[in-house]
């Protein structure tokens, strides 16, 4: 069974990027993507890529991230 984790700390997003977790964003209450990899973060935005082409920018203070575990 799978298990959401919300990620928070830099803490949690550096094991989250490490350990290759698959991630998903919310931001005001819709999910506005699902299945990518962390590859960058800092204390303002996450960068996260779906496909070799798809990369998203989001920012930490307007979006939640949650590590899907399974």
């Amino acid at each position: 069974m799978a298990t959401n984790r919300r990620l928070e700390t830099e803490l949690d997003f550096q094991e989250a990027m490490e350990q290759e977790r698959t991630v998903r964003v919310f931001k005001d209450d819709e999910m506005i993507e699902a299945g990518g990899l962390i590859i960058r973060f800092d204390a303002s935005m996450v960068a996260i890529q779906s496909s070799v082409s798809d990369l998203g920018y989001y920012d930490r203070h307007y979006c939640e991230f949650y590590e899907l575990r399974r």
